[in-house]
């Protein structure tokens, strides 16, 4: 636990592109929930501070972090992306997921 009661969490996101066309992930959604009822929506232009390109095929890879006000916390949203070659926007749903100090598990 870091100074201020705060928990961090380091988490990986992998996004395939499964389709026959390139897309760029735009924008970022998240909506942060821990157990100790503290809420908040955190979005902004890409992720990491990048907004990459992912091909036919390819995969992007990320890690970053999260702080919790308690031990335990869940997080979910959504990425804004573009068909590269077209300009059409889409939402991509990243899917909810659980964080959990260790000691927790224990």
């Amino acid at each position: 636990m870091p100074g201020g009661g705060r928990f961090m969490f380091a988490y990986r996101i992998t996004i395939h592109n499964q389709n026959d066309f390139s897309i760029r992930l735009l924008r970022r959604q998240w909506y942060i929930f821990d157990s100790a009822l503290h809420f908040r929506e955190v979005e902004g232009e890409g992720v990491v501070g990048q907004q990459p390109l992912i091909r036919p095929g390819e995969s992007y890879t990320y890690t970053s972090s999260c702080d919790l006000y308690s031990s335990r916390g869940y997080m979910y949203g959504f990425y804004t992306m573009v068909i590269e070659e077209k300009g059409e926007k889409f939402s991509a749903e990243i899917p909810k997921f659980q964080m959990e100090a260790s000691f927790v598990l224990n």
